[in-house]
């Protein structure tokens, strides 16, 4: 079995387990499965030499807590010189996550260092003669959004503004994406009589149409993505593409996490790959193919929180399956749930966050 191969997937290669397998045989299973894309949470060292003349593109994260001292352009030339410069080009790392969910995290502090951060790896990568290779952006949970229903009702929430005004500038200055961790199961969890089923795991269902700019949505996910890029309309920012850096569906979870079930997991995931190999784009951008980072390779037994937040993975970490998400039947029509398609769909902006 495998992923025929889908220029616009990836996934994410985290590593808060305590039995995860070596690099190398993960990069096997990444080729067993077709994925050419992976992105990781900090810059392993043993995984970019395992990485480097694979046909894997990389994704690389400078953690959080480095925003301050990177902010610093000296700095972030030695950050660069030291993590990017020995593994590059044999390593494809095609992109720097500065952080990781930094404008709604705990530590308000972070906000004020991100661009400054994001400017110096830039100009870091320039000095290096390596900018036009290397993208630098940072992921962002969907909390940031004040307003997400309808999708053009779009905006950011009044806090995180200014940052984010820079933050656009930086991207439409870069060419870089705008990258989003967006889960449809958060919004299913919390208000599971209100939300149907089958529109957040991409099954057939009568869908929403947004009454101002009659677009018909018939899944959670790209109504959450347009809702991201009227956003950006309200503050002035038209050209940046966005992109989903996790999106999945936890196969378990405590009692009160409802629907996190191996089949819900196995449901959300297989059309969500039948839809990135199609080519799609969302119903404001049909013609730009959506990128999407699965969340995740691997269940990673010592994370913290909820039981779901261990139960991401398509596998476990002895490589087994996590759930069968019936990856010979990608070739056959979209499946239906049995729940009932509730006339009441709409679309929260959850703070809840996964953590990686």
């Amino acid at each position: 079995y495998g992923f025929l191969p889908v220029a616009s997937l990836g996934i994410n290669y985290g590593q808060v387990g305590s039995n995860l397998p070596p690099p190398d045989k993960v990069l096997d299973l990444l080729s067993s499965l077709k994925i050419t894309k992976a992105k990781i949470y900090d810059t392993n060292p043993q995984i970019l030499t395992t990485f480097a003349n694979s046909n894997v593109e990389l994704i690389v994260t400078v953690e959080n807590q480095m925003l301050a001292v990177v902010m610093d352009p000296q700095q972030a030339l030695q950050w660069v010189t030291t993590h990017i410069k020995p593994y590059y080009p044999a390593t494809k790392i095609t992109e720097i996550s500065v952080g990781n969910e930094i404008f709604t995290d705990d530590d308000t502090s972070l906000i004020g260092y991100l661009v400054p951060a994001m400017v110096s790896i830039h100009g870091a990568l320039v000095q290096l003669g390596l900018d036009k290779y290397i993208h630098v952006s940072t992921p962002n949970s969907l909390a940031i959004l004040q307003e997400s229903f309808p999708p053009s009702a779009g905006s950011f929430k009044s806090q995180v503004s200014a940052t984010m005004s820079q933050y656009l500038q930086f991207l439409a200055n870069t060419g870089s994406p705008f990258w989003i961790n967006a889960y449809p199961y958060f919004a299913y969890k919390g208000a599971p009589n209100n939300v149907s089923l089958d529109y957040v795991l991409f099954n057939k269902n009568p869908g929403m149409v947004d009454p101002y700019t009659k677009l018909h949505y018939d899944n959670m996910l790209y109504a959450q993505v347009d809702a991201v890029v009227y956003a950006m309309f309200r503050l002035g920012y038209s050209g940046i593409e966005v992109r989903v850096s996790e999106t999945g569906w936890p196969s378990k979870g405590d009692p009160d996490e409802t629907g996190a079930t191996p089949a819900n997991a196995a449901v959300y995931n297989r059309n969500l790959l039948r839809r990135q190999m199609r080519n799609e784009g969302t119903p404001l951008r049909p013609n730009t193919k959506l990128e999407v980072y699965l969340f995740a390779l691997f269940n990673e037994d010592m994370k913290p929180g909820p039981t779901s937040e261990r139960n991401y993975g398509l596998f476990q970490p002895d490589g087994t399956i996590a759930y069968n998400v019936g990856l010979s039947a990608l070739s056959t029509t979209s499946s239906t749930s049995s729940s009932s398609s509730s006339a009441s769909i709409f679309l929260t902006s959850s703070a809840d966050k996964v953590k990686s």
